[in-house]
């Protein structure tokens, strides 16, 4: 295997046997309007757990409107469950050991300068790209993607995850700023990086408008971007990045009252899975660095009590909730201009998210919960409206498909497929696995103090993970797990004599890559 750090040409270590050329597409298919516009809505830590995805305890009527007005991807994956990876990926149709983006800090364009991310493809062709919010991660915004500076709301940080409305929380930062302050380090710090240093409390209930936070004030501002793009002859892409529910779950009180705690329900499988390798668990750094969990133990350690799941869970659809509501506007806005008649609306969850699951909180693992994420898609003309597809997709696979919807020629470069075909026809036989990647690195490394990379690739009924030493790409763990007989992966049957040609079969598949899974 050849090192994918060597150098900034790199095959990827998921290598290739084989490549194959995929066969002319041919369907009948509606006449879509000519360039069509494109609302792209990323929601941050969003799993697929949704009332459109059947689970009813969870408050999503505009989420859920636009899965039946479109059509909704049960199994689509993300290339890694963390930020910077997972969304450099989607925007530029690339896998992360191409791109060389396999952590929160590494920069996109160090690598590869000029990678030409949708939005600057989409304006090469006569779109106006526009963006709010978290589309790429926050310290990568990519202003080559925008016709304009990416739109900013004045009063929040860069990064603006922390924020407080409520006194505890707004009271806990002071004494934070305080303590850094205290300690030397320049205010000017706490400006730009507030978020890092400034966690409070990981939940907040506060009785202020949509707008006290900015998912909301975002949202007012985005509709008020498409109400100006609405009068220009030029088609748009307009990106808009939500917060939440990323932590902390601060959200309006109305949105925590519209559910119940003490019914929200726990969760199903609460254990690791059996013979989970070291590096393969979440640390849960994340979570223990909010001042009411600092405590958090290591999932091998100890867990939360009910109590304190409950708060979380709560907080965590309380957020959801508020998104929705944020989506919806969006959503009416876009009905209201007339807009929806020709406007593409996509939206995803950037990587699942661990809810108890597994004894863990968070992303930051190759486990199905993390890798598996909400995907739905809104064409014009769909005769397969509030369908659903149970086709294994990936988001490198979005960036061809919105350039076949729209009519923009589809580079060669990508390292995706377009399921544009999908909307026609759900049912049709499609890719054989899709594939996911983490770094257990820096701050998240494991417990034996060295790096891993995980590659993990998920077929019909299996998901197979290959962890190997970052240094020397030395193989030293491996998970399997039965989706038949086990969804939740309860047990790792990697080393399970029944299961020796399947742990083959799928090592093969791993091995031939991505190339050998497209569709025939």
């Amino acid at each position: 295997m050849r090192n994918p750090r060597t150098g900034p040409t790199l095959v990827p270590l998921i290598a290739f046997s084989a490549i194959f050329v995929m066969s002319t597409i041919s369907c009948t298919a509606p006449e879509r309007p000519a360039r069509p516009n494109i609302l792209l809505i990323a929601v941050d830590d969003l799993r697929p757990e949704l009332g459109c995805y059947g689970a009813d305890h969870v408050v999503s009527p505009n989420i859920d409107r636009l899965a039946s007005e479109g059509l909704l991807f049960t199994r689509a994956y993300c290339q890694s469950a963390v930020c910077n990876p997972s969304r450099a990926s989607l925007m530029t149709g690339k896998r992360p050991d191409t791109l060389r983006v396999w952590d929160l800090s590494a920069d996109m364009r160090t690598f590869n300068p000029d990678v030409v991310t949708l939005g600057q493809h989409l304006r090469a062709n006569g779109y106006h790209s526009v963006g709010i919010g978290k589309i790429f991660h926050n310290t990568r915004p990519d202003s080559a993607t925008w016709s304009e500076p990416k739109m900013q709301i004045e009063g929040y940080p860069f990064d603006p995850d922390a924020v407080y409305r409520g006194q505890e929380g707004i009271r806990g930062q002071e004494e934070k700023k305080a303590e850094i302050i205290e300690a030397g380090n320049e205010a000017g710090v706490i400006d730009q990086f507030g978020h890092w240093y400034l966690k409070a409390q990981a939940t907040e209930n506060a009785d202020v408008p949509d707008s006290a936070y900015f998912d909301g004030a975002q949202t007012d501002l985005a509709v008020e971007k498409l109400a100006e793009l609405e009068t220009s002859d030029t088609p748009f892409f307009f990106a808009v990045g939500y917060y939440r529910p990323h932590l902390p779950f601060n959200a309006p009180e109305k949105y925590w009252d519209l559910y119940d705690r003490n019914r929200i329900p726990m969760p199903s499988n609460p254990d690791l899975p059996t013979e989970l390798p070291e590096m393969a668990i979440n640390n849960l750094r994340e979570l223990r660095g909010y001042t009411d969990f600092g405590d958090i133990q290591h999932p091998t350690d100890g867990t939360l009590d009910e109590d304190r799941t409950r708060l979380l869970r709560h907080g965590y659809f309380a957020s959801v909730s508020y998104v929705d509501a944020q989506v919806g506007k969006l959503m009416h806005a876009l009905d209201d201009l007339g807009l929806d008649e020709n406007t593409i609306v996509i939206l995803w969850g950037d990587h699942g998210w661990k809810l108890g699951e597994h004894n863990s909180w968070c992303k930051m693992t190759n486990l199905e919960i993390d890798a598996r994420v909400p995907l739905i898609l809104r064409a014009p003309v769909m005769p397969t409206a509030g369908m659903r597809t149970e086709a294994l997709v990936e988001f490198v696979d979005i960036y061809p498909t919105l350039c076949e919807l729209t009519g923009v020629p589809v580079p060669d470069d990508l390292e995706g497929t377009s399921f544009a075909p999908l909307v026609d026809d759900p049912s049709r036989p499609w890719k054989k696995a899709a594939f996911t990647q983490f770094l257990r690195e820096g701050i998240w490394i494991a417990p034996d103090g060295v790096e891993y990379m995980g590659y993990s690739v998920r077929t019909d009924r299996f998901r197979y993970t290959e962890w190997v030493d970052w240094e020397t790409l030395e193989l030293k763990a491996t998970e399997l797990y039965d989706h038949e007989r086990e969804p939740g992966e309860s047990r790792n049957v990697a080393e399970d004599a029944g299961y020796t040609d399947v742990k083959s079969e799928m090592a093969a598949i791993l091995e031939a890559g991505w190339r050998a899974a497209r569709p025939e």
